[in-house]
């Protein structure tokens, strides 16, 4: 089984969560970091290629090999869906066409949805800006690990397995944990995405919908793009609860990597995080970093220090 985990708990504390203390000081003194807020304008663009890129590799796939497919998934298909995933994560900001459009923003949640085969975009964003803006809280911020979660998972082989069922984790824990009534966009996004699903099915087999959303679960498990939902968050060294990465998958991510700068500025998109760093260096310089999203899934996984428990929590307040 390996090492077990030598926490019995979350990382308890009693202070609020640090970026809008963070971003106030940080703009009094950078007023610059205002000019890089508002959507990007060649976002649309990237993301479009994306899916179009992948409707192409599902028709040009469809006669290939059961093991040809699942290398397709993994190395290829898969990273896709996990970057449109992380698109969806920018809409969610709409950082697409602005907040002045936000039906704009969502229609194009449904579109950057449709070759990860399950619907997620409206139910993604109803949850996520709660991760933001109660970070930490024991019952808004459903990132946060349950604790049957981090009982059932605390030695080397089961946080390899935790690892592995990761999507379904992170996909399931909001409505186990925060349950809320869906929303009639949500409706509409699952409507049109089992539309889009049976079409596959239609014209290149069941398969087809097999390789995508098998690619879509390889590429959030084990998988070195994967890094990122650990690295983000899980408590690496104490007392810090947020950590950036800045290694090349950020090429293909949409800059998730620069996790601090994105939670200091969620309106800042993230073709334009680097120049926060750049411009308010001190801030970022002597936080602790990650280095290789592949090492920190190793990290995690044999380190009895890392594990489910290795997040800062609050106790949640009643909000108004």
């Amino acid at each position: 089984m390996g090492a077990k985990v030598s926490r019995s708990d979350f990382e308890w504390v009693y202070t609020d969560e640090p970026h809008a203390t963070r971003r106030t000081e940080m703009l009094q003194k950078y007023p610059e970091i205002k000019k890089l807020m508002g959507y990007d304008p060649n976002f649309k663009y990237v993301v479009t290629a994306m899916v179009l890129v992948q409707i192409a590799s599902i028709w040009l796939l469809k006669d290939a090999s059961f093991l040809t497919l699942f290398i397709a998934a993994y190395c290829f298909g898969g990273v896709i869906n996990h970057s449109l995933g992380l698109a969806i994560h920018e809409i969610s900001h709409n950082l697409a066409f602005g907040h002045s459009k936000p039906m704009y923003n969502r229609i194009f949640g449904f579109f950057a949805n449709l070759p990860i085969g399950i619907p997620m975009s409206i139910a993604f964003k109803k949850y996520h800006l709660e991760h933001h803006r109660y970070q930490g809280d024991e019952r808004l911020d459903t990132d946060l690990p349950t604790y049957l979660e981090a009982k059932l998972f605390s030695t080397t082989l089961t946080k390899l397995i935790w690892v592995l069922l990761q999507p379904f984790f992170y996909s399931f824990r909001a409505f186990f944990v925060y349950p809320k009534p869906p929303q009639t966009l949500e409706i509409v996004n699952i409507i049109v995405q089992i539309a889009f699903d049976a079409a596959v099915i239609y014209f290149c087999g069941a398969r087809m919908l097999g390789y995508m959303i098998g690619g879509t679960i390889l590429a959030m498990g084990l998988h070195p793009v994967a890094g990122h939902f650990i690295s983000e968050h899980y408590m690496f060294k104490k007392g810090f609860e947020t950590y950036s990465y800045y290694g090349p998958l950020n090429f293909i991510t949409f800059n998730v990597g620069y996790h601090m700068e994105h939670h200091d500025f969620p309106s800042i998109p993230g073709s334009r995080l680097p120049q926060v760093t750049s411009i308010a260096k001190e801030y970022y310089k002597d936080l602790p970093q990650h280095n290789s999203w592949t090492k920190v899934l190793w990290d995690f996984i044999t380190d009895p220090a890392i594990g489910p428990y290795a997040r800062v929590k609050r106790q949640h307040k009643p909000r108004d």
